[in-house]
C-alpha cells in the first residue's frame, strides 16, 4: 500500500490563509509545549513524560479536519492532541504540573489529559485503552441522531493489542462514525515494528474489517488534513469507518528519562527523519508554495512562545488541590 502524497489526497477546496496560519500555530504550540515541559520536567512533573516533537503535523492536520463539536482521544503521548484540538496552553500546563487549575483539575498528569468542553475525551496510559472509548462516543452520536464524528489516535503497539481487532470490527459492523488514525513512529518503547508486527503497513489491516485503509505521509500536515478530511465526510455520511496509517517519527526517546538509553535506532534514521522536521517543511512550503512573508511566520512564533511561557507562569501560580478534593469526581460521594 503506497504512501498517499498532498498531490494524490482527495481533490478539496484549497485552505484558506488563516487555516494555513492555524496549522503552524497549532504545531509550533505542540513543538514548544513539549520543549518546555521537557526542560522543566524534574523541577514541576511528577512521573513520566511522553513528548510528540517530530510528531506535530499529523496531529494538527487530523484534528484540523474536525469541527470543534467532534470528538477526538489520545493516548499516553497526549499533550499535542488536546493541543491540535485547540484546547488553551495554560490549563494544560498546570495539569502537568498538578495543580487545580488544570483540565482535570490535577488528577490526570500528562498521561491523562481531558478537555470535554473542546471534544478531548481524554487520553490514557493503558495501550489501546482509549480506542473503545472513540468506538462509544462514535456509538453515542449514532444513537442520538448528530453527525458528530470520533477521531482515535492509536500508535503502531496499540494496532496489536485486542481493543484494535475489537473496537474496528465492531465500528464497521456498526457503521459508526469514527476515523482511526495510527501514528505509526516506528518504534513501540524500543522495538521496532519489524520486530513486533507482521505487516509493513497497519492500515492494510482495513481490508479485514471491510473499511477503507490508507497511509500517508506523517510529516505532512496538509496531506494528513486532505486524507482525514474525505475520511470524516465518509462517517459524517454515515458511510462507516475508516483506519488511516500516518508514517511519522518522534525526536525524543519513548519517555522523558534522567538517564541516556542505549543505542536502539540508528544514528543515520534519526538523522533522516530530522531532514524531514515537519514544522520546517511546512514553514518552507508557506514561503514558497504559498508566498507568506516571513514575519508574519515570525510573528506567529514569537506569539506561541509568548503563549507557552505564560501558561509556565500560570501553572507555577496555581495552587495544588485540597485534600477534599480527593473525594469529588467520584461516582459514590465519600463520607
Amino acid at each position: 500500500m503506497k504512501t498517499l502524497s498532498d498531490a494524490e489526497s482527495p481533490q478539496l477546496a484549497p485552505l484558506s490563509r488563516s487555516q494555513l496560519l492555524e496549522i503552524l500555530r497549532r504545531m509550533l504550540r505542540i513543538r514548544l509545549f513539549d520543549e518546555e515541559a521537557a526542560r522543566i520536567r524534574s523541577a514541576h512533573i511528577p512521573g513520566s513524560l511522553h513528548n510528540s516533537i517530530g510528531q506535530e503535523a499529523e496531529i494538527v492536520g487530523a484534528c484540523m479536519a474536525l469541527r470543534d463539536d467532534d470528538y477526538m482521544t489520545g493516548n499516553h503521548r497526549s499533550h499535542g492532541h488536546p493541543i491540535g484540538k485547540g484546547v488553551r496552553l495554560a490549563p494544560l500546563m498546570a495539569e502537568l504540573f498538578g495543580k487545580k487549575t488544570g483540565v482535570c483539575r490535577g488528577k490526570g498528569g500528562s498521561m491523562h489529559l481531558a478537555a470535554f468542553a473542546a471534544g478531548s475525551l481524554g487520553e490514557s496510559g493503558i495501550v489501546g485503552g482509549s480506542m473503545p472509548a472513540a468506538v462509544g462516543a462514535a456509538l453515542s452520536a449514532s444513537v442520538r441522531g448528530t453527525d458528530q464524528v470520533c477521531l482515535c489516535f492509536f500508535g503502531d503497539g496499540a494496532a496489536n493489542c485486542g481493543p484494535f481487532h475489537e473496537t474496528l470490527n465492531l465500528a464497521a459492523v456498526w457503521k459508526l462514525p469514527v476515523v482511526f488514525l495510527c501514528e505509526n513512529n516506528g518504534y513501540a518503547m524500543c522495538s521496532p515494528q519489524s520486530q513486533t508486527t507482521s505487516v509493513v503497513d497497519v492500515s492494510s489491516r482495513a481490508a479485514s474489517y471491510n473499511m477503507p485503509g490508507n497511509v500517508v505521509d506523517g510529516q505532512d500536515a496538509v496531506a494528513v488534513y486532505r486524507i482525514v478530511t474525505a475520511a470524516v465526510a465518509r462517517a459524517r455520511a454515515h458511510d462507516g469507518p475508516s483506519l488511516i496509517e500516518a508514517k511519522t517519527y518522534r525526536y525524543c526517546h519513548h519517555q522523558e528519562l534522567e538517564f541516556e538509553l542505549p543505542l536502539y535506532r540508528p544514528v543515520e534514521e534519526v538523522a533522516a527523519w530530522r531532514a524531514r522536521d515537519p514544522i520546517d517543511l511546512f514553514i518552507n512550503r508557506l514561503r514558497s508554495e504559498e508566498k507568506f512573508p516571513i514575519r508574519d511566520i515570525e510573528v506567529i512564533q514569537h506569539e506561541v512562545a509568548a503563549e507557552v511561557e505564560e501558561a509556565v507562569r500560570f501553572s507555577e501560580l496555581s495552587d495544588f488541590p485540597d485534600s477534599a478534593a480527593l473525594f469529588e469526581d467520584l461516582f459514590v460521594q465519600m463520607t
